[in-house]
């Protein structure tokens, strides 16, 4: 097997770390999926990824096309339903789907529609920000982990053509022995650094010195972790330690996604991060209190956002 055709729904933060080197790589196998004002924004504005004006060949979903060989979902959370739909057209008998979303579902939502047998999972360990169709971040910095759900043996022949693919296009990647203990470890990474930024309105360099923000962070990880055992996710207090660190190498500046959501005055990931946790917390009967106070005070941000919309009323 030998990946030709890739296309990508979703160029923003995630997506511009794929497009430019694939683009690169496959010329006009490369194509990314838009329709109505996205596709004309796309078409007419491009987007700027490092400081290069990029305007990708689009697939409109409504069309027919031949099959892509690999389709790669970089949307939020909040448009992976649409996603889902508009590669239909695009996914054949041998196309493979990789959804690098955030979270701990979106792998089996892609595959309840398409099948497992094209459905890989996989995730991004990556700081990008994209503003008004601009991304400027170091393109060896991070990297997107794949596989089938174990990896601890021979690899399959449809993660070894990824792996070729990823190789040719210099797209830094890992391939976890357990890809569902790397979910969920970076999950537990997710609800400590990007929903306590979101609460204090901080960006990633506090936790290389503010103790106070760190106790947060490491409390909302715990909660994680408790809820990972109960589901036979080997988890531990070791990865919280370990996640201690790493934060620690995200450029100063750097904001996570729901942070840069609420600034901007869109619609977050909530439901997907401290929501999921809460839910979570209540199949399994463990106690989530810092993830309840992110979950309300978000929401509250969200309402403060949607009040700046409204004509004031006096009374």
């Amino acid at each position: 097997m030998e990946i030709k055709k890739v296309s990508l729904i979703g160029l923003g933060a995630m997506g511009a770390f794929f497009a430019p080197r694939l683009a690169q790589t496959l010329g006009e196998g490369f194509t990314v999926v838009a329709s109505g004002e996205r596709r004309e924004r796309l078409e007419t504005r491009g987007v700027t990824i490092n400081g290069v004006n990029y305007k990708f060949p689009i697939a409109d979903p409504k069309d027919r096309h031949e099959p892509a060989d690999l389709v790669i979902i970089a949307t939020k959370d909040t448009g992976l339903a649409a996603a889902i739909e508009d590669i239909a057209n695009l996914v054949g008998p041998g196309t493979q789907i990789m959804s690098v979303l955030n979270g701990t579902e979106s792998e089996e939502k892609v595959a309840a529609a398409y099948g497992w047998e094209r459905v890989l999972w996989s995730y991004m360990r990556a700081s990008i920000a994209m503003k008004d169709g601009v991304a400027d971040f170091d393109p060896n910095w991070g990297e997107v982990h794949f596989g089938e759900r174990k990896n601890d043996g021979p690899l399959t022949g449809r993660v070894l053509a990824i792996k070729a693919l990823f190789d040719r296009a210099k797209i830094p990647y890992e391939i976890d022995a357990d890809m569902i203990f790397g979910i969920w470890r970076k999950f537990m990474s997710n609800i400590g650094e990007n929903m306590t930024c979101a609460l204090l309105g901080i960006p990633f360099g506090y936790f290389r010195w503010c103790d106070d923000a760190n106790a947060i962070r490491e409390a909302a990880m715990r909660e994680v972790v408790s809820i990972a055992q109960k589901k036979g996710i080997g988890l531990s207090e070791r990865d919280v330690a370990r996640q201690s660190e790493r934060v620690k190498n995200i450029p100063y500046a750097n904001k996570p996604s729901t942070l840069q959501d609420l600034e901007a005055g869109r619609p977050t990931e909530l439901e997907m991060f401290a929501g999921a946790v809460l839910r979570m917390g209540r199949e399994t009967g463990v106690e989530t209190p810092v993830n309840w106070m992110f979950y309300h005070a978000i929401k509250t941000y969200e309402a403060k956002n949607r009040e700046k919309e409204r004509p004031h009323q006096e009374g």
